[in-house]
């Protein structure tokens, strides 16, 4: 999957609109949306509804990209996290951490990042 991913666009388009720019729903901006709203973890069927509307494609690009921040902050606390506490070989803590975060996650690419760094403790 993290081959896969690339949320330059999404980011760009979502500053865009935050500095006032209108929406436009372009075939390529729908397919940014919906591509972006699967990697999120948003339901297709939701994100193909929210589409189909200037404001819920806007609503839709928000949501996505406020998933996209909050789980990225997220992990690199968490990350820090486990370095501090494997520095302190506290790996029952570490694994506790990075469990804390697996359980709250929704970001598939950010699932994949915990698990990974689940598996490095073992």
């Amino acid at each position: 999957m993290t081959n896969d991913i690339n949320w330059d666009g999404v980011r760009e388009l979502a500053a865009r609109i935050e500095a006032g720019e209108a929406l436009v729903l372009t075939p390529d901006v729908r397919g940014l949306l919906l591509r972006t709203a699967r990697e999120v973890a948003i339901p297709a069927t939701d994100a193909q509804a929210a589409v189909q509307d200037v404001a819920t494609a806007t609503a839709l690009l928000r949501e996505a990209r406020a998933r996209i921040r909050e789980g990225s902050m997220r992990l690199m606390v968490v990350r820090s996290e486990v370095r501090r506490l494997r520095q302190e070989r506290d790996s029952a803590g570490a694994r506790k951490v990075l469990e804390n975060l697996l359980a709250e996650e929704v970001v598939p690419l950010y699932r994949e990042q915990a698990e990974l760094a689940l598996e490095d403790l073992d």
